[in-house]
């Protein structure tokens, strides 16, 4: 007789809850729920008030690691300096001490987005709100990136041309010009096949500029359940 043979236990899923960190909302859910929670956040969040209130609002939840999505630089897990539009300590914050040593994974909050909006081959993700986000995904793997403080035009940056305060100043039809020709130079240059638009202000276009599609806030949520396959 032939020796017995057993078929390994097909690995349990991660139950994860995934924190995408904004500098107005910070919203976070695991894969058992259908809609984020959601609190505020601003100049005042640092991230041990955060940490409180996330602890607060999950007491009862079941999860065994820790996404995050954070709005900035992320350089070997952990923010490579503080944000611009929250509190300070976060760069030498331990967050993996924070979850009760749960594991945690820290990726920029674009490109957790674009995690989750990636649909296979080169993609470009442009993140459309106060600022401009950016990554690229290529086969399965995120990149994050800095294309918002890149020189441009007339010695202004992208974000200078795209992101919200241009809105306000220039007006949607400006913008909206603005963010085609930008879409279109950025793809060409990177080499991508498709571009997703995400961001608060991507909902203000009536068209979408070729080879791109609409993406959705969701994604970001889809993302950090991404990083832990």
């Amino acid at each position: 007789m032939s020796p017995k043979q057993t078929r390994a236990a097909p690995k349990k899923p991660y139950s994860v809850l995934a924190i995408d960190i904004g500098g107005t909302r910070i919203k976070f859910r695991t894969q058992a729920q259908l809609d984020p929670v959601k609190f505020d956040s601003g100049p005042t969040m640092t991230p041990q008030r955060m940490l409180e209130s996330i602890k607060e609002l999950t007491r009862g939840w079941k999860y065994d690691r820790v996404a995050i999505g954070f709005p900035g630089p992320v350089v070997n897990n952990a923010p490579l300096r503080e944000p611009w539009n929250l509190g300070s300590g976060w760069k030498d914050f331990r967050f993996d001490l924070a979850f009760d040593r749960k594991p945690v994974k820290m990726i920029n909050d674009a490109a957790m987005q674009a995690l989750g909006s990636y649909d296979g081959g080169r993609m470009l993700f442009l993140g459309l709100g106060t600022g401009l986000g950016s990554a690229m995904v290529l086969d399965h793997v995120v990149h994050g990136m800095e294309l918002a403080h890149m020189h441009w035009k007339k010695g202004k940056s992208y974000e200078d041309y795209l992101g919200a305060a241009a809105l306000a100043k220039q007006g949607k039809k400006a913008w909206t010009k603005n963010v085609f020709e930008a879409v279109e130079i950025l793809r060409d240059g990177l080499l991508g096949d498709y571009v997703v638009l995400g961001g608060g202000n991507a909902k203000l276009l009536k068209d979408l500029p070729a080879h791109s599609r609409m993406g959705s806030n969701r994604d970001a949520f889809i993302g950090g359940f991404r990083l832990w396959g």
